[in-house]
């Protein structure tokens, strides 16, 4: 049996000051010129050294309208959110064309300013390619006799197949709340009814920055709940995104983090979960 030792705990710990890593030397960042009364625009997102070539290359031959090229950087300039989201997704269906952006799901994210504004709507998939902050929802579902409720990831997803995840987790689509979206993945991913759903604990929210060569470099906010489950509710999953679920002492679910057996994300939100129950 899998002991919640000092020592697991420091090394949870340890990977909890570890969520926001640097973004490499050699990636290019874009740039997003929206001049407004207060600033004149931001670094919004990363691109790899070949994403940037290819989109050099691409660019040279046949322009896009608002998409610069500068030496050290990409400038999108605009300012209405509808027209910067057509840019946006004329530069995605580029790399999306070139090969750079496998998985495309016909979905759309916002991007949000500090302000909490969306900026503009883009194709999930290429936030991670152009390296823009995304958002998610994550849950933990847990019992009245300390366990866990763990999902593990379909073979067919094209990010992290197998891997363990927590009882259920989503991207926040475009005009979503995390509320909303929580609720919504809850039953989707684990067939949990709303009367239960409806009982989620906000936990708090996490930075998540780190480079995932070679799909691009990943930055997202993630909302964190947590949820009683039933001792008589077994969490099904209803759209074939997840293989299976299995509960497990923090003990294991800590062992398991630190054998490299969960997503990057979940990994972060479980061992949040199991610090806040375990550290007084």
């Amino acid at each position: 049996m899998n002991a919640l030792t000092p020592s697991t705990l420091a090394a949870l710990e340890e990977m909890l000051q570890n969520t926001a890593r640097s973004v490499p030397a050699d990636y290019v960042p874009i740039y997003l010129a929206i001049p407004t009364a207060s600033k004149l625009g931001q670094t919004v997102g990363y691109l790899q050294g070949d994403f940037f070539a290819f989109i050099k290359q691409s660019l040279q031959a046949s322009p896009i309208t608002g998409i610069h090229l500068e030496p050290q950087r990409l400038l999108v300039s605009g300012e209405r959110p509808a027209l910067l989201s057509q840019t946006w997704n004329a530069l995605a269906r580029r790399m999306r064309e070139g090969g750079f952006i496998p998985g495309w799901r016909n979905e759309e994210f916002a991007f949000l300013d500090q302000q909490g504004h969306a900026l503009f709507q883009l194709e999930r998939a290429a936030f991670r390619t152009f390296g823009l902050k995304s958002m998610a929802s994550h849950m933990n579902g847990f019992t009245e006799d300390r366990r866990i409720w763990l999902g593990r990831r379909s073979e067919n997803k094209h990010i992290d197949p197998g891997k363990l995840d927590n009882l259920s987790a989503g991207g926040i689509s475009a005009d979503e709340t995390p509320w909303v979206c929580a609720r919504r993945e809850l039953w989707e991913e684990a067939g949990i009814p709303q009367a239960i759903a409806a009982g989620i604990q906000p936990a708090g929210r996490m930075e998540m920055r780190r480079p995932t060569p070679p799909l691009g470099f990943h930055a997202e906010s993630l909302f964190i709940y947590d949820l009683l489950i039933p001792s008589n509710l077994l969490p099904t999953n209803r759209d074939g995104e997840v293989a299976g679920f299995i509960a497990v002492t923090h003990g294991e679910a800590a062992a398991r983090i630190l054998a490299d057996e969960f997503t990057a994300d979940a990994a972060l939100v479980t061992a949040d979960f199991i610090l806040r129950r375990n550290i007084s």
